[in-house]
C-alpha cells in the first residue's frame, strides 16, 4: 500500500542498468552478511531530520524548490509539525532506515518563551515516542540547535554575552531529557557558531575556556538523569564563521585532552567538512581512530569545485570504499555509531520522490563501499603494503627504535659509517599509482561479482 508517500517500501532488486523505472536497491542488501555481519549492522543507517523533512532546497541565490506531501496542508506551525512526524516514520519504515536523528528546532516551532518552546517541542516528542514504539526505528542521536536563532549570532556557549550562555544551558538541558527519554545512543554538539569571524575583538582563550566548562556541565547533567547516550563533537573547519573552534578532528581532540574530556567524548565525522578542513573524509577518520574517538559518521559529500558546504549525497565510490575500509578495520563505526544523512537532494531533484532516490542513491554508495572494502580486507592488500613499508622496523636496529632502547648515540654509532648508496638502498619505491589503480580494479571487480 503506498500511504502518505504514494511509495511503496523500497526492497533489493539487484544491479541494473540506467534510470530505474521502479525503486529499488542495487547493492544494499540489509541481511547480506558481510565479514560476518549483517549489512545493516555494519551500516546503521539514519535519516536527517532538518535535511529530508525540513529543506524547502533554497541556496544563497535561489528560493526552495522542494515539493512535499505535506505541503499547503498546514495553516498552523504545530499542526504542520505534528503531521511531519507521521509522514517521516512512514519514511523511515518504506526505506528501511532503522535510525534518524534531529535538532530541537527541526522538529517544532519556537514559542515566545523557553517554557513555550518546550512545551511545543514535548508535544511533538510525545508523538515521535509513539512512533518509535510501533514501528522500531531507533534514535541515532539528537542535537540542540544553537545556532539558527538570531540570539546565537556571536555563539552559544562561547558567546561574549553571559544571557545568551545561560539560554543555550537551559535549552541544551532540556534536549538531553529528551535524548535519554527517546533511548537516543549519541548526543551530538556541533558548534554552528562557535568560533571568531574577527581576533580583534575576541578572547579566543576565555570563550574556548567557556565552551569547555559547558561540556562538563552537560556532562554532569547526564549523569545525574541517568542518560548514557555517548556524547559526539562535530568538526567543521568554517562555515558559517571565519574560524571554527572544532576545526578538525585533530583540532578537537587536543581541545579535549587540554579540558579534561577526552574520557568523554567522541568524534561525529562528516565528508564535507573534512573538505572545507582540507582533509579528506579518509584522513579524519584515521586521526579519529588513532586517538581512539571514533564515535559516529555523517553520510555527505561535497564538490570539489565548490568551497562550500553542500551537503550532497555520497555517490563517489572511492570515498565510501575508503570510508568502510577505516570501518572494517576498526571493527566498527563507533561503540553506538552510524551513518547519519546529513544530506539534501539538489534544487532541480524537487520531487518527493527525489528524496527516496537521493537516500537509496546514497545507501547503496556505502553498501557498495563495504563490499570492496571487505574484498580487500580478505586479500589483505593494503595491511601487506604497509607491513612491507615498514618492516624494517621489526628487526634490528629498526626494533630497537619501536622498543624504546635505542639512544642518539647508538643511531650514531650505526649510522656514521654507513654509504649513502646503502641508505638509499634500504629504502623501496611506493609505487602509489600502481596501488591507486589497484584500489580502481578492486572496486571495478568486487562490484561486477556482487
Amino acid at each position: 500500500m503506498a500511504g502518505l508517500w504514494d511509495i511503496d517500501k523500497i526492497e533489493y532488486v539487484g544491479r541494473t542498468k540506467g534510470l530505474q523505472e521502479g525503486l529499488g536497491f542495487q547493492y544494499y542488501d540489509a541481511d547480506k552478511v558481510v565479514a560476518g555481519k549483517k549489512m545493516k549492522d555494519w551500516l546503521r543507517f539514519g535519516v536527517a531530520w532538518w535535511h529530508t523533512f525540513d529543506a524547502p532546497l533554497t541556496d544563497p541565490f535561489g528560493d526552495g524548490t522542494a515539493q512535499r506531501p505535506w505541503d499547503g496542508k498546514y495553516s498552523d506551525p504545530m499542526d504542520n509539525a505534528l503531521a511531519k512526524v507521521d509522514y517521516a516514520f512512514e519514511f523511515f519504515t518504506k526505506l528501511g532506515a532503522e535510525y534518524f536523528c534531529f535538532h530541537d528546532r527541526d522538529i517544532a516551532p519556537e514559542g515566545d518563551t523557553l517554557r513555550e518552546t518546550n512545551a511545543n517541542l514535548d508535544r511533538v516528542v510525545d508523538k515521535i515516542e509513539e512512533n518509535m514504539q510501533s514501528t522500531g526505528v531507533k534514535l541515532l542521536w539528537n542535537t540542540s540547535s544553537l545556532f539558527t536563532n538570531p540570539r546565537f549570532v556571536a555563539g552559544a556557549s562561547t558567546s561574549p554575552f553571559a544571557d545568551v550562555y545561560a539560554y543555550a544551558a537551559a535549552q541544551l538541558k532540556h534536549s538531553l531529557e529528551i535524548g535519554k527519554r527517546l533511548g537516543a545512543e549519541n548526543y551530538v554538539f556541533w558548534g554552528g557558531r562557535e568560533g571568531y569571524e574577527n581576533l580583534w575583538v575576541t578572547d579566543m582563550k576565555r570563550e574556548q575556556e567557556h565552551m569547555a566548562k559547558f561540556f562538563h556541565m552537560c556532562a554532569d547533567y547526564a549523569k545525574q538523569i541517568g542518560m548514557d547516550a555517548q556524547f559526539l563533537i562535530e568538526p567543521k573547519a568554517k562555515e558559517p564563521t571565519t574560524h571554527q573552534y572544532d576545526f578538525d578532528a585533530a583540532t578537537a581532540c587536543n581541545f579535549l585532552r587540554a579540558y579534561d574530556l577526552i574520557d568523554v567524548f567522541k568524534l561525529n565525522l562528516e565528508g564535507n567538512h573534512a573538505n572545507l578542513a582540507g582533509h579528506t573524509y579518509q584522513h579524519e577518520i584515521r586521526v579519529a581512530r588513532d586517538n581512539g574517538v571514533l564515535g559516529s559518521l555523517d553520510a555527505n559529500q561535497g564538490d570539489m569545485l565548490l568551497g562550500w558546504d553542500l551537503d550532497e549525497f555520497p555517490t563517489n565510490l572511492y570515498e565510501t570504499t575508503s570510508v568502510m575500509w577505516e570501518v572494517l578495520d576498526e571493527g566498527q563505526i563507533g561503540p553506538h555509531g552510524g551513518l547519519n544523512f546529513d544530506a539534501k537532494p539538489r534544487r532541480t531533484s524537487f520531487s518527493a520522490e527525489d528524496l527516496f532516490r537521493a537516500h537509496i542513491a546514497g545507501m547503496d554508495s556505502f553498501a557498495a563501499g563495504l563490499l570492496v572494502a571487505d574484498k580487500m580486507h580478505q586479500d589483505k592488500y593494503i595491511e601487506d603494503l604497509v607491513a612491507n613499508r615498514y618492516g624494517s622496523y621489526d628487526s634490528g636496529i629498526g626494533k630497537s627504535i619501536d622498543d624504546g632502547t635505542a639512544t642518539l648515540e647508538s643511531l650514531n654509532d650505526y649510522a656514521i659509517d654507513m654509504p649513502q648508496s646503502e641508505i638509499i638502498a634500504s629504502t623501496h619505491p611506493d609505487h602509489l599509482e600502481d596501488v591507486k589503480a589497484t584500489i580502481n580494479n578492486y572496486i571495478i571487480d568486487a562490484l561486477a561479482n556482487a
